[in-house]
């Protein structure tokens, strides 16, 4: 009892940093050969809390590679990577755990939390007061993974070690925070004093952030040792040939091998000298020795837009690329390694001070680099808007992508939570342009600079950190309130959309009435235009939904809200108000799309291309006002000429749409289309299509479960030939449609409901399609199709009737490139509806009912086995039972697949005349599809 009291009242009157510090001592030995590491460990791991520990937890996430089934596994499924799953058990990790004891060497009992599976846990014997320390001591073995995965483990002539050993968890107020890897590189662990003798090969040279000597070492192995005090960051790279240099700066040892081949070595020096020096003067110094920046780092968080960009190609100037990525890469590591907010919780604010702090570094070194570089003097090029951006326009523009799609994320949430485009671009870019929206309104960034310089000089190597403080410390150097910034910017996805609703005049005065079009408090800014150019400039404060300001008149000729385009808003659009002029904006043309360009009404026109059978190559201008950012309103007017049919072709369409934020409800689209293409040889179709679209997705932004409502009237007109005569050539469908999909790369289900009714026939169809991908990399596929006409009175013709292996499309929605082809090549086109047979079987067509299931299974890889069976029934027959079985290449599945007949009704296919004929293929050239595939691991 006495023990308990002296606790309670050290407690009471000592600052917990006063508390010795956790300390971990490892003995390490590399096998080369087997690419394992066994490990002797102790942690000494002291409770800094104020509360009684019943249990202590481990991060253990070198085990996150032990399976097809972990976080880390689920996580690249969700991403549409293939790596991990189909990789052989040997290129995967793991952690082997021989012993686990007490200092007294008892053995503890210890589990796996379930769901966590690279997580130990640990429970007490006897309760760890606070202040107290406990020794655990620990011998296992980590299997190390391919590099291939995350870039870190083992490849040629390498070993690249990053969260390879057991540390302890964050023990905070609200309890254990335990997390899973899920490839964020965002380990949250308690700063701990680390010693490491790590023995390895004597080829292999030792590259870390810890102080190192050379131990011993003897023909064929050295041991080296590693020390470092208040260190999270124990990376270790073992390679043969190494390429890292250590500059040696005044403040701090960077150890780096960021790639640019075209910088000298002095250039390098004197650029990471300046980068040091720059963020000693806006943050303070760095309290560590050493300061790791590697390439694989860079890799992980680029600078997006250069990374696309091949290595001999270089708009910018001499050395900006190299020293953008060093500044990116040397800041990430500065902060991380310093400031110890929850990685996962609280990763918005690191974000906001790095690309904050990019924005001062390139106005102040780079002021005017453009967004393209070099390439914005090129002819033609520097006719676009995008040519007349700087380079830190880019921020607020890619922010802006997200709230367009409606896909955007509070800033605040959780990193495991956000879709990867949120997590690593357009949210860190909204965090950092944040805090220039802050220094806009202040009208200075003296607030701004004292705030994170104070921040970082209090915090650094602070356990207790959190984002609470570092807005206690900027308020209170603000002369304005700032609670906008914290409760609707950061805490919410609410978006930012203001507009002019009226301009009043009188002879010296102007009161304008500005409508805040979303449920938030941010305050804008009203700016007064004279030849295009910035006379006078106010701020609106937190307004609600109207706010009345009256300024002088003073020659303005226009009025815009946030004219500089330093708020991230919504729509910019309508943000301009004529007070002299005739128009809010003028009108302007642009050849090929640009960048948004909100000071003007835009127009733009760029060539198209196409190819079908009939109309031969199509080449025509389209004229649309959609930018490279989504509109709500669209519209297009695309007039084509049809190479081989000498004809005019082409198509119009207007539509619009409604976002819904945070709802289960996304969108509702509505609008018209028509289109004018051959169908034949000398023989055209018109289509016009209104239509009215509902569209619901999961709330949940990560999942890919969403779903569709939509009604369209499909009214055609076809031309009439004696050579190709049709029963029905004008026509018109009302058809009804659900869609429900979860498209994920393990679990794929959809389905579809359709029902038509018009003039000549009324009929309803149900598709279904699930997808399994196993743990043992076989995949199943299955597909049924069901349609019944509820009247058919077109039972003289097929064309409306349901189809077994090509439909007839006399609704004009599939990309057919030979649509009325019944031999050749272009017949043999394979898109999955209806029937979805690969053989051509008699009857191909239902005028009644039909029922098919479809079905394929793994061989091997991307081998896979077919098999379709179904019934068919027309009117005055008796049902027929028909089948075919084949060989499926699925190249790329859904986009590029070739289907080989093998087993039909018609029998063994490969030994029937004409065998070439009966081969089909799915080939997917239509460029927004293609776009899917590349963009569905970020969205």
């Amino acid at each position: 009892m006495i023990r308990k009291i002296l606790f309670s009242l050290l407690i009471a009157f000592l600052p917990l940093g006063n508390f010795a510090q956790t300390t971990v001592k490892v003995e390490a030995k590399l096998n080369e050969e087997k690419r394992l590491i066994d490990i002797q460990q102790q942690i000494v791991y002291q409770n800094t809390s104020k509360d009684t520990l019943q249990e202590i937890y481990l991060s253990d996430w070198a085990n996150s590679f032990s399976s097809k089934t972990t976080p880390l596994a689920k996580r690249f499924a969700e991403e549409f990577s293939r790596k991990f799953h189909y990789a052989p058990d040997y290129e995967r990790g793991g952690t082997i755990i021989r012993s686990l004891q007490n200092r007294q060497k008892k053995d503890l009992a210890w589990k796996r939390p379930e769901g966590f599976p690279d997580i130990i846990q640990i429970p007490l014997k006897e309760n760890l007061l606070p202040g107290e320390a406990y020794t655990l001591q620990l011998n296992y073995q980590v299997k190390l993974p391919n590099d291939k995965f995350t870039r870190y483990g083992y490849s040629d002539q390498k070993f690249k070690l990053k969260y390879w050993m057991l540390v302890p968890s964050v023990y905070t107020e609200k309890g254990w925070e335990i997390y899973s890897n899920k490839n964020l590189n965002d380990l949250f662990s308690p700063l701990v004093d680390v010693e490491i003798e790590f023995t390895h090969p004597k080829t292999y040279r030792l590259v870390s952030p810890l102080n190192a000597i050379i131990k011993t070492e003897n023909d064929s192995l050295r041991t080296t040792q590693l020390s470092g005090k208040n260190y999270i960051d124990q990376k270790i790279y073992l390679l043969k040939e190494n390429d890292f240099r250590t500059i040696e700066t005044d403040q701090v040892k960077i150890i780096t091998n960021l790639e640019d081949d075209d910088v000298t070595p002095q250039i390098k020096a004197l650029t990471i000298d300046r980068i040091v020096q720059f963020l000693d003067y806006r943050l303070g110094e760095y309290p560590l020795e050493n300061l790791m920046v590697t390439q694989d780092e860079y890799l992980d968080h680029p600078i997006y837009g250069l990374n696309q960009l091949p290595s001999f190609i270089r708009p910018f100037p001499d050395g900006f690329q190299y020293d953008i990525k060093s500044f990116k890469s040397i800041t990430k590591n500065y902060l991380d390694n310093t400031l110890l907010l929850n990685p996962r919780k609280e990763a918005w604010l690191k974000d906001a001070i790095l690309v904050y702090l990019m924005m001062e570094y390139v106005d102040a070194y780079y002021p005017n680099t453009k967004l393209l570089g070099g390439f914005s003097e090129f002819i033609g090029i520097r006719w676009f808007h995008a040519a007349d951006l700087k380079f830190n326009d880019r921020y607020p523009f890619f922010a802006l992508n997200m709230s367009r799609l409606n896909l955007d994320e509070r800033l605040s949430a959780s990193q495991d939570s956000l879709i990867k485009f949120n997590k690593n671009i357009a949210n860190p870019y909204k965090a950092g342009v944040g805090l220039a929206y802050i220094n806009d309104y202040l009208g200075e960034k003296k607030t701004t600079y004292q705030a994170l310089k104070s921040f970082y000089s209090q915090y650094q190597l602070d356990d207790d950190v959190e984002v609470e403080d570092f807005k206690n410390l900027i308020e209170e150097n603000a002369e304005k309130d700032l609670d906008w910034f914290f409760e609707d910017y950061v805490n919410t996805n609410a978006r930012i959309d203001f507009s002019i609703k009226k301009v009043e005049k009188s002879k010296d005065s102007l009161t304008v009435t500005i409508e805040n079009k979303e449920n938030n408090h941010m305050p804008v800014s009203l700016y007064g235009l004279k030849d295009k150019q910035a006379i006078s400039k106010y701020w609106i404060e937190t307004p609600d939904s109207l706010a009345t300001i009256t300024i002088p008149r003073d020659d303005i000729e226009r009025l815009a809200l946030n004219y500089e385009a330093i708020i991230p808003e919504y729509n910019q659009r309508n943000n301009y108000k004529s007070v002299t002029t005739l128009l809010n904006k003028p009108i302007q043309f642009r050849l090929l799309e640009d960048i948004e360009d909100p000071r003007y009404n835009q127009l733009f026109l760029i060539p198209e291309f196409d190819y079908n059978l009939y109309d031969g190559f199509i080449i025509g201008p389209k004229l649309y006002n959609n930018t490279i950012l989504r509109r709500n309103f669209n519209f297009r007017i695309a007039p084509r000429l049809g190479l081989r049919s000498q004809a005019l072709i082409g198509s119009v369409s207007a539509s619009n749409t409604h976002q819904f934020q945070n709802e289960k409800l996304h969108q509702v689209t509505y609008g018209v289309s028509a289109n004018r293409y051959s169908y034949a040889e000398d023989l055209f179709y018109h289509r016009l299509t209104p239509y009215f679209n509902i569209y619901f997705r999961n709330k949940y932004l990560r999942s890919n479960e969403s779903q569709a409502i939509g009604i369209r009237s499909v009214n055609v007109f076809r031309d009439r030939a004696l050579t190709n005569p049709v029963d029905d050539p004008d026509y018109s469908v009302v058809d009804i449609q659900y869609n429900y999909s979860d498209r994920n790369f393990r679990d794929y289900f959809t389905t579809n409901v359709d029902y038509q009714i018009a003039k000549q026939f009324s009929k309803v169809s149900v598709t279904a399609k699930w997808r399994k991908l196993f743990l043992n990399n076989r995949q199943i596929e299955l597909r049924a199709f069901t349609g019944l006409f509820l009247f058919n009175d077109s039972k003289n013709s097929d064309y409306f009737s349901f189809a077994l292996d090509r439909p007839t499309d006399y609704l004009f929605d599939y990309n057919y490139y030979g649509r009325s082809e019944s031999t050749g090549l272009f017949s043999q086109q394979f898109i999955e509806a209806e029937g979805g047979f690969k053989s051509k079987l008699q009857p191909a067509f239902a005028n009644q009912f039909i029922s098919t299931l479809n079905g394929s299974f793994t061989i091997w890889n991307w081998i896979h086995a077919y098999g379709d069976a179904g019934v068919v029934k027309n009117a005055g027959q008796n049902p027929e039972f028909l089948y075919d079985s084949g060989i499926r290449v699925n190249l790329v599945q859904d986009y590029f697949e070739i289907f080989f007949p093998m087993y039909s009704s018609l029998g063994w296919e490969p030994a029937q005349d004409n065998y070439d004929q009966k081969i089909r293929f799915i080939v997917s050239l239509d460029f927004n599809t293609l776009i899917r595939l590349f963009t569905r691991k970020w969205y």
